[in-house]
């Protein structure tokens, strides 16, 4: 499966961006999405995971009421809406695929995307 991230950019605090991830290359119902983040000097982590439905999401808790993760399957699409932006959301942000279960461990994950670099400015 290849993972294809866009919609990064550059957004002022409060803003928001929409990022998408779209696959191709095999059966994308069958996979787990995850979104991950890397911020200059940190390590990456878990920002938003869906399973293969859409039917329950897990999002971090710094994020909860801020982002949205959903995913369309008849588009081979996973999304992360980005609301009320934050500076400290600045970051490449990766999509993710896994054969079995939401996880927010990144050893868990088959296939990455390239990422999509956001940058919130204060």
């Amino acid at each position: 499966v290849q993972l294809q991230a866009s919609g990064g950019g550059l957004a002022q605090a409060g803003g928001s961006l929409r990022l998408s991830c779209a696959a191709s290359g095999g059966t994308f119902s069958i996979y787990a999405m995850g979104w991950f983040r890397q911020a200059p000097g940190k390590e990456r982590e878990f920002v938003a995971g869906i399973t293969r439905s859409g039917d329950k999401t897990d999002l971090i808790d710094s994020v909860k009421g801020r982002f949205t993760v959903s995913r369309d399957n008849a588009k081979n699409t996973v999304y992360l809406q980005m609301n009320s932006l934050k500076p400290e959301d600045t970051g490449v942000y990766y999509c993710a695929a896994n054969r079995l279960i939401v996880s927010r461990v990144g050893i868990d994950y088959d296939y990455w995307g390239q990422g999509t670099q956001v940058t919130v400015s204060s």
